[in-house]
Parts: C-alpha cells; sequence; structure tokens
C-alpha cells in the first residue's frame, strides 16, 4: 500500500498490575495476519504503549481502563516498551493485542520499508485514529536568516540533528529525507541528538537546525522561544507533495501563526498520525465492541492527553495509515461514518 491520506498513582498502580497479568495472559499467536483465520476472543487485552516519561503510556492506562468496564469479559494490562517499532514487532509475535504507535511505523511495517527493509510486511488494522505529531524544522531566527534557509531541503550542506538514536523522532526524519531524495548521512553534518541537547546545540552555536516530530504546542519548543528568537523552516510545496506521497502515510499539515512566541506566520509542514492497531487476525465482534467503548468514553483518553479532544473524532478516520480492522468498520458505519475504500480492512 502506499502512503494513504490523510496519573496519577492510580494508573501507576494499574500499569504495574498489567505488567503482572500480561505474563498470565495468552494474546493472538499471529500479529501478521496467521492463516487469515480469526483468532478467538481475548480474555486479556495486552497494550503496548512506550517509555513511562511519554505520552502514549498514559494513553494505554485510559485504555485499559476503558477495556476494563466497557468490553464485557475482557480486562487489559498496559506495558512500558520502546514505542512504535518495537510495538509493532511485538504484535508481529503475539506478544501483544493492542499497540499505540505512529502512523508511519504501522505504513512501513505494513510495506515491508524503513525500519522494516527486508523483513515480511506485518499487516496491523487501525481500530482508531488518535492525534497528529507533527515535523517541526525547528532553527534560531538569526541562523535561519544566515543560512537563508527557506524550504526543508535549504538544510542541505548544514549542521542537523536528526533526533535521538531509535527515536520515532528519527526514523520520521529518514523517511522525509528519502523521500525527498537526500542522504542523511551525507547531505547534512548529522548530529543524533534528544530535543533538550538540540536546544543546547542550537543556543550553543554547534547546530544550525533540529526536528522535532511532536505535538503542536510543545514545551520544549516553547521554553527555547521564551529565552531566543526561534524560528521553523517550513516545507514547500513541492517537498510536501514528495513526502505525502512517498511511504509512511503522512499528511500535510500547517502550524498555526503564533504557536510559538516569535512565530506569526503560519508554517507548512507534514503530520504522522498516532494509531492504535490491533493483528490482522483480531476478533471481529471484539474489534467493534473495542471501537465503540473507545469512542464512547474518548473523555477518559482526553483527561490524561488534552490535545486528542480535538483530532479523537470521526472526521479523522481518512487520516488512518493502515485500513481499519473489520470490526472498526462495521462500527463506524453503523454511526454513519464514511470509510474511505482503500481503509476498508
Amino acid at each position: 500500500m502506499s502512503a494513504t491520506r490523510r496519573t496519577t498513582a492510580t494508573l501507576a498502580l494499574a500499569a504495574t498490575v498489567g505488567l503482572i497479568v500480561a505474563g498470565c495472559s495468552q494474546p493472538a499467536e499471529s500479529g501478521g495476519g496467521g492463516d487469515g483465520e480469526e483468532q478467538d476472543r481475548v480474555s486479556t487485552m495486552s497494550i503496548v504503549t512506550g517509555g513511562t516519561a511519554g505520552v502514549y503510556y498514559p494513553i494505554g492506562g485510559a485504555l485499559s481502563g476503558i477495556i476494563d468496564d466497557h468490553v464485557e469479559g475482557t480486562s487489559a494490562s498496559v506495558e512500558a516498551t520502546g514505542a512504535s517499532v518495537e510495538n509493532i514487532r511485538l504484535i508481529a509475535s503475539g506478544s501483544a493485542d493492542i499497540a499505540v504507535t505512529q502512523g508511519d511505523a504501522a505504513d512501513q511495517a505494513y510495506n515491508g520499508t524503513g525500519d522494516f527493509d527486508g523483513e515480511e510486511p506485518i499487516e496491523t488494522k487501525a481500530i482508531a485514529v488518535l492525534y497528529p505529531n507533527v515535523y517541526h524544522t525547528v532553527t534560531l531566527a538569526s541562523i535561519q536568516n544566515r543560512l537563508g534557509l527557506e524550504c526543508f531541503s535549504d538544510i542541505e550542506g548544514h549542521r542537523y540533528s536528526v533526533g535521538d538514536v531509535g527515536s520515532g523522532n528519527e526514523a520520521t526524519t529518514n523517511q522525509v529525507f528519502e523521500s525527498l531524495g537526500l542522504d542523511v548521512t551525507s547531505d547534512i553534518t548529522r548530529s543524533q541528538l534528544g530535543y533538550a541537547e538540540t536546544t543546547n546545540a542550537l543556543t550553543s552555536g554547534g547546530l544550525d537546525a533540529g526536528s522535532w516530530v511532536v505535538g503542536e504546542g510543545h514545551g520544549g519548543i516553547n521554553e527555547l522561544a521564551a529565552t531566543d528568537d526561534v524560528a521553523l523552516v517550513p516545507m514547500c510545496e513541492d517537498e510536501i507533495t514528495a513526502i505525502t506521497e512517498g511511504d509512511g502515510g503522512y499528511t500535510a499539515h500547517t502550524i498555526p501563526g503564533g504557536t510559538y512566541s516569535g512565530v506569526d506566520e503560519d508554517v507548512e509542514t507534514i503530520a504522522v498520525w498516532n494509531v492504535l492497531v490491533v493483528p490482522a487476525d483480531f476478533n471481529e465482534e471484539q474489534a467493534y465492541e473495542l471501537t465503540e467503548a473507545i469512542f464512547d468514553n474518548v473523555d477518559a483518553i482526553t483527561d490524561v492527553y488534552a490535545p486528542a479532544a480535538d483530532y479523537l473524532t470521526f472526521d479523522n478516520v481518512e487520516n488512518a495509515p493502515v485500513p481499519f480492522h473489520p470490526g472498526a468498520v462495521r462500527y463506524f458505519q453503523d454511526n454513519d461514518v464514511e470509510v474511505p475504500e482503500d481503509l476498508q480492512g
């Protein structure tokens, strides 16, 4: 498939108990589609998320509560992981039933590209589209003016951080470079830095720009903007076209002017949507009940990640990076939501 369109102590305790239960649960044996036969209902769903300091983990905790309370005969456990790529592989190995993941990882696994290049494709199915991570190319206004950074490709030949080693930020940046025909190892002086390190390198003169694949209004960028004149390098129209038509399931996105202090004009870029996925052979009736429970209890998720309120809606069905599970499709159709034909699993 080519790219498609577009808590507390209680939580910590629940997650800890979940980890114990996870060791006793028996999730699906095949997350990559298996032999095409639908699996039996799962009594304990294992949810794989990300690090405990990130957003995926509390979302997984909220999802666990929704399942415990609203999916009959089903409980859930939450596992902290290395996030997107690892989560897809856990689905494929039968070690997990639900994964929170970036859409580009799901798309690459589906097609055997990117981090999954040379591997047997891993087919997962979407249950819900959560919220977008937005590609920010962050620099300082003084650097942008000095180097003439008017489009993303103008970073060629300059010092650029692609994100921390093995991070989703790095994986997305690598795919962006590939779609634009740029070599991430030779067309820039590459650094592999986390966000705090990128900030320090920018302010100390050791870096020209860096990528932040995060939600809009990210605290780290706002902190930088509070002490320095920040600039965001836009992606030009031809670059956005090349990226959204390439691998990864990216969509065009506009960062509104005023989102960050000193950045008054809209900035055009791309976004990667975070998504909940399950194995392709996940039980259809249980997939229907899971989808229904999520959309009937969105507040449980927005209570732990408020920005999701703007995105966890029927309107964003079209932004799924992989097709929806048939059970989810049936739920959407029962609620008069049109699912694009190419996203009907």
